[in-house]
């Protein structure tokens, strides 16, 4: 059964490896790995037994790039969220369409603005003129309902134990109501992608498939005209009300020769440009930056470290003007008290 391998010893020894990568040496996961076999033998004990429960979770908010509250759950809960993740997500992943990018192997935000470069040439190939539908869902993780993410998971996991463990997590960290997914939970991620699946099918079923991309909840449709935008709109704006969610007023059509502003970078059918707000931010790091250095608040291995971030983000689109103007205008100097 299904369950019996997400709770055995090896299976959860092995999401213990996963979910310590990066933070071996934090203290809560240095705790628990002196302990290991006599923790994780407590756990497996308890997800057999089915007694187990999840932990209180840390919250905490980050501001870049928006405001967004996150839930991060104690270490010993994410390992049984990679022991469940690591076992059902194969399950799903052959139903999700191509073109779903987000926390998906082999996937992510590169691979969607090529895939949406691809698909903007072919287009204006094929009609000249074109439009886009930019659209996301309204306050999406806090309004996603459990009972929707378990409709779709009973369609593929026939497993009343495992489908029990997975509800068990989703009512948890806070949302004990029934409504809204932790963000910082890896198993959120998985819930997130399944729910906005049957959009997926919905919108690219003989439906014009091959235009219609997704990032999580962001959500790009090209389309041959002003009125076929709308179109694809109103049928997009359906299918998500359906899921129980809303789209986000701020949603928009616009012609593709102003650029798609999708997964932090600027794209054209010809070229692709970085996101304005994050050469602003560069910029402003930047500055911030070379204040401190003058200061003797920072080294240039912490200067180096800013802008090699940056030229990780930038080399995958046409940016080298505009990060050479920003740095040839920066001069690193120490003030004459600090020498």
């Amino acid at each position: 059964m299904l369950y019996d391998d997400i709770v055995d010893f090896d299976n959860l020894l092995a999401a213990y490896r996963e979910a310590r990568k990066g933070k071996r040496y934090r203290g809560e996961v240095a705790g628990y790995t002196a302990r290991l076999e006599e923790k994780l033998l407590n756990l497996h004990n308890h997800l057999v037994w089915q007694t187990w429960e999840p932990s209180r979770a840390r919250e905490f908010v980050v501001l870049e790039p928006k405001m967004r509250r996150i839930q991060a759950p104690p270490f010993p809960d994410r390992i049984v969220h990679h022991a469940l993740v690591d076992l059902v997500e194969p399950m799903f992943e052959r139903r999700f369409i191509d073109h779903s990018y987000a926390c998906r192997k082999g996937k992510g935000t590169h691979a969607a603005i090529l895939s949406l470069q691809k698909m903007l040439r072919q287009c204006r190939r094929n009609w000249g003129t074109v439009y886009v539908v930019q659209a996301d869902v309204s306050q999406f993780f806090a309004s996603v309902n459990h009972d929707a993410v378990m409709a779709q998971a009973e369609r593929v996991i026939d497993c009343d134990r495992t489908l029990n463990l997975w509800r068990t997590i989703l009512g948890a960290y806070g949302h004990e109501d029934g409504i809204g997914l932790p963000v910082g939970a890896l198993t959120s991620q998985l819930s997130a992608n399944i729910v906005l699946d049957r959009v997926d099918h919905a919108m690219t079923d003989n439906k014009g498939a091959g235009r219609y991309l997704r990032y999580m909840d962001d959500i790009v449709i090209l389309a041959p005209s002003k009125q076929q935008a709308h179109k694809r709109l109103n049928q997009l704006a359906g299918e998500i009300a359906y899921s129980g969610l809303k789209l986000n007023p701020k949603t928009c059509i616009k012609p593709a020769s102003a650029g798609v502003d999708w997964c932090g970078y600027r794209t054209w059918s010809t070229h692709i440009l970085p996101r304005k707000r994050n050469v602003k931010r560069f910029k402003r790091d930047m500055q911030r930056a070379s204040r401190k250095f003058s200061r003797g608040q920072a080294t240039v291995a912490d200067f180096r470290q800013k802008v090699n971030s940056y030229l990780a983000y930038a080399k995958h689109c046409n940016a080298w003007d505009t990060t050479n103007s920003i740095l040839n205008n920066l001069t690193l100097r120490r003030d004459d008290e600090n020498h």
